[in-house]
This record gives C-alpha cells, sequence and structure tokens, in this order.
C-alpha cells in the first residue's frame, strides 16, 4: 500500500492543526493527507548556474556497500581484502568493475565513477546526514542521531523544493518507498527540510511497490464520504478560516488547496500507478522492491518531479545483524544472492530506460550511500563501516561518461587522488540542476546563506 506520512504541523502561535480544528485538518474533508502538506510558506530563491538537468533520481543504497565488491575491486591486494569476488571489464577500455556488476559494466560508457568519496565518519547516522545534506555532523561519529538542531541543514529533495517550487499538482522532490532508520528505529536526520521548515520537506511516499498490489488510497476520497459531504466539510473549513487570524487563514488555504491539486489530478495519480507500465518493463527492473521504486522514480521524473530518492527498502524481515548493505557478516553471500544482483539489474535498467526515452540527458542518477567498508575483512565474514574512502556513481544530466574521478590506495582504504567531499557533491548535483552553490537560502533568522559550500567537479561534467 502507498501511504503518506508527517507529524503534525505547528501554526505561527504554536497551535497544531489538531488543537486548532479538532476534526484534523484535511481528516475533515475525508482526506488521508495529514500533516503531508503542511508547513510555512517560503518565497522561492534566486538561483544561478547552468546545469542542463530537469530532474534527478538519487538511488541511497541505505547500510553502506563495499567499495571492493563493487565500483572499485582490488584484484592484487590480499585476499582478506579484495574478498571473492574478482573484477570484470566494461564497455570502456581499462575500466573494470566488480563482476557482481555485469549489467552496469555494459553501461559504462554512460557512468561516472567517483572512487575517492569521503566522509570521515563511521557512523550511519552522522554519516549518513554529511552525505544527504553536505553539511558534516556536530558531533561526527555519532550513532543513532536524530534530527533536530544544530544538525538541521536541508538536505538535496528539500533544497531542490524550495529552489524550485512545486508545479503541477505534484511536489518538486519526493522519498519513497520509506524513510531511512537504524535497527533501532532511530530515524536519521537530514532526510527533510530541517530549518527551512515543513514546507519544503520532500514528500516520503511510504509503500512496498515489489508486492503484489500498489494500491494509492491518497489520490481518491474515503469510500463513506460522498462528495455531497465533502462539499460540506469544505465549507466548514471555509467559515473557519473567518475566524482564524489572517496568516492562518491562507495557511490552511493553501494546504487545502495542495490537496485538492492533487486529488483531482489525474497526472498525479497516474505517475504512481505502476499498473500503467507494460509487464515486460517491470520485468526488466526486476520485481524487487529496489527495482519497482526505480521504475516508480522514471514514471516520477517524466511527469515532471525535479528530485526523487529512491531509499534501499528496508522491510521487517532483514536480518538484524547485516540489514540492507550494512554487511558486518556473511558479506560473500548477501552480496551475490540478495543485493548486488537486485541493484545491478535495477540501476542499469533505469539508465538504459532514461536514455531509450531520449531522457537521461536531462536526469541527472546519483548512486551513493553513507560510507564503504572497511578494507579488511572481520572475523565474522563482514566489513565494517568506513567513511574514509568509498564510490559514487553518476549518470546522465550533464555528467560526463565513461570516466573515473579520483581513486584510492591499493587497499580501498584511503583516498589517493581526487578525493570529493560530500559538499564538492551536492554542489555539483544542484549545478546540474541549473542552481550554483552561491544561491542563497535563508535561515530561521533570515541570515542568507549558500546552499553548498562546496566546489563543483568540474572535471566530470
Amino acid at each position: 500500500m502507498l501511504s503518506f506520512r508527517g507529524r503534525a504541523a505547528r501554526l505561527c502561535d504554536g497551535s497544531t492543526r489538531r488543537e486548532f480544528l479538532r476534526v484534523g485538518g484535511l481528516s475533515a474533508l475525508g482526506l488521508s493527507l495529514p500533516g503531508l502538506l503542511s508547513g510555512r510558506t517560503v518565497t522561492p530563491s534566486r538561483s544561478l548556474g547552468a546545469g542542463k538537468a530537469k530532474s534527478c533520481i538519487i538511488l541511497f543504497l541505505m547500510g553502506g556497500p563495499p567499495q571492493h565488491s563493487t565500483w572499485d575491486p582490488k584484484p592484487d591486494a590480499p585476499a582478506d581484502i579484495r574478498g571473492e569476488f574478482g573484477p570484470t571489464d566494461t564497455n570502456i577500455p581499462g575500466v573494470r568493475v566488480c563482476s557482481l556488476l555485469p549489467r552496469l559494466a555494459r553501461q559504462a560508457d554512460k557512468l561516472c565513477l567517483l572512487r575517492a568519496v569521503s566522509t570521515g565518519d563511521n557512523a550511519h547516522s552522522s554519516s549518513g546526514y554529511y552525505m544527504l545534506t553536505g553539511v558534516p555532523h556536530a558531533p561526527m561519529n555519532n550513532e543513532n542521531a536524530n534530527p533536530g538542531p544544530p544538525n538541521d541543514w536541508p538536505n538535496l529533495g528539500a533544497l531542490v523544493r524550495r529552489l524550485r517550487g512545486d508545479q503541477g499538482g505534484l511536489p518538486a522532490a519526493v522519498r519513497l518507498p520509506m524513510h531511512i532508520f537504524n535497527t533501532d528505529s532511530s530515524v536519521w536526520p537530514g532526510q527533510d527540510a530541517g530549518f527551512l521548515g515543513r514546507a519544503n520537506d520532500p514528500w516520503l511516499f511510504r509503500c512496498e511497490p515489489g508486492g503484489p498490489e500498489l494500491r494509492a488510497p491518497e489520490f481518491s476520497f474515503a469510500a463513506d464520504v460522498p462528495a455531497r459531504r465533502v462539499g460540506e466539510r469544505r465549507d466548514l473549513l471555509a467559515r473557519l478560516d473567518q475566524t482564524a487570524s489572517a496568516g492562518m487563514a491562507d495557511d490552511f488555504g493553501r494546504v487545502r488547496a495542495k490537496g485538492f491539486d492533487l486529488l483531482n489530478s489525474e497526472r498525479a495519480r497516474g505517475a504512481f500507478d505502476l499498473g500503467r507500465e507494460p509487464a515486460a518493463v517491470r520485468e526488466q527492473y526486476g520485481r524487487s522492491h529496489f527495482g519497482q521504486s526505480c521504475l516508480l522514480a522514471r514514471r516520477l521524473v517524466e511527469a515532471g518531479v525535479g528530485l526523487v530518492q529512491v531509499n534501499w527498502f528496508r522491510g521487517p524481515d532483514e536480518p538484524s545483524d547485516n540489514p540492507c548493505w550494512d554487511s558486518h557478516t556473511g558479506e560473500s553471500e548477501r552480496l551475490k544472492t540478495v543485493l548486488a544482483p537486485a541493484a545491478d539489474r535495477a540501476f542499469a535498467e533505469l539508465i538504459a530506460d532514461l536514455a531509450q526515452r531520449g531522457l537521461l540527458d536531462e536526469t541527472l542518477v546519483v548512486c551513493m550511500a553513507e560510507f564503504g567498508r572497511t578494507p579488511r575483512f572481520n572475523g565474522r565474514a563482514g566489513r565494517d563501516h568506513w567513511g574514509s574512502v568509498f564510490s559514487v556513481a553518476l549518470a546522465g544530466g550533464g555528467i560526463r561518461g565513461g570516466q573515473v574521478y579520483g581513486s584510492s590506495d591499493r587497499h580501498g582504504a584511503y583516498p589517493s587522488e581526487g578525493r570529493v567531499s560530500p559538499q564538492d557533491l551536492t554542489a555539483t548535483v544542484l549545478h546540474c540542476l541549473g542552481y550554483s552553490p552561491e544561491a542563497e537560502i535563508h535561515d530561521a533568522l533570515g541570515r542568507p546563506l549558500p546552499v553548498s559550500r562546496g566546489e563543483v567537479i568540474r572535471a566530470i561534467l
């Protein structure tokens, strides 16, 4: 089931919607969008830049893939470093990736591999915050960190939503199929708009796209709420607006208008309907949650969404000792049976599909994670957290394919040359989307701040 979630928004006087209107905001209309569209309104910021991408898809491999068994194989390293899997040639002479990625090897002419990305942070939460926002967490190496000041810099999706604004009844930024959280269920910081306010949060669409049926009840009125009753409730809200302060009423009006735009938009409903895809296309992406999420992302950028972040699905059946890509134990077996086949198939098909549709040049695809894995295996046949060096893959959207930028040392432990920091990656993504890193946003005190303090990696453009 596709569902929307959100925290209760606070109004300018500190009251929640639920306190102001006991019927629950939009639920008074019979809609199931509580909190999704809430937040203060902001004025779109001035932006500069010369990028050609209209949209961006971020594939976030939550947990941290091993660089040695993905983009940066080390065949000449000792066995306890190089691992079980050797390299394979790509369609670019001299460029090799791990043999677990045969489909992506055939797409290497469209890929740019950054092999010297570094956060210097070995904790999921804080290193993830750094990668998602381009701002280091304070303090670093802080596991199970939660959102909130001082770590409240907006993530890439929020910046895109702030700079671009929503269009055509669809949000400018979307996350799916769920948010990112640790084993103890603590939510990572860096997944929202932070000090920019809830109005700029990337929309979170919880769903299980790889399941037998993907339904979107949020795109229709509740069965027990006929049109007449909806009209009555809308009139009730209009009368309540007259008793509220002007600012409060304006906020409610904007929220309601966006809710009705979404419900009445065939374009919005159609974007989320994977049933409109031919069965053969769905099979090409793979029936995994990740594969179908990548297909859903393609549909959303086709419909006009500016940024879609696909998080590796963490279902209830994930093992607690090595969930997702967090391969502390039995790494090789999990890579070859669960992780690499689904990622290789979905990512490669996404690139091929975008290219076939003429969308790759205007869609930047970024495959990344919070960090990589230790050079040496531990005593449980796994690798542990490693933020000193890891790899990121990019394609399309103004990025020059068929190249490798930067390198790690012979053990894949530290950068050798071409080190890339998260803020450089953020600056490059924003540049490709047409926004200069010097474009301004304003914090809660109204102070102007650049959207990124990184340097655009011009050598890869």
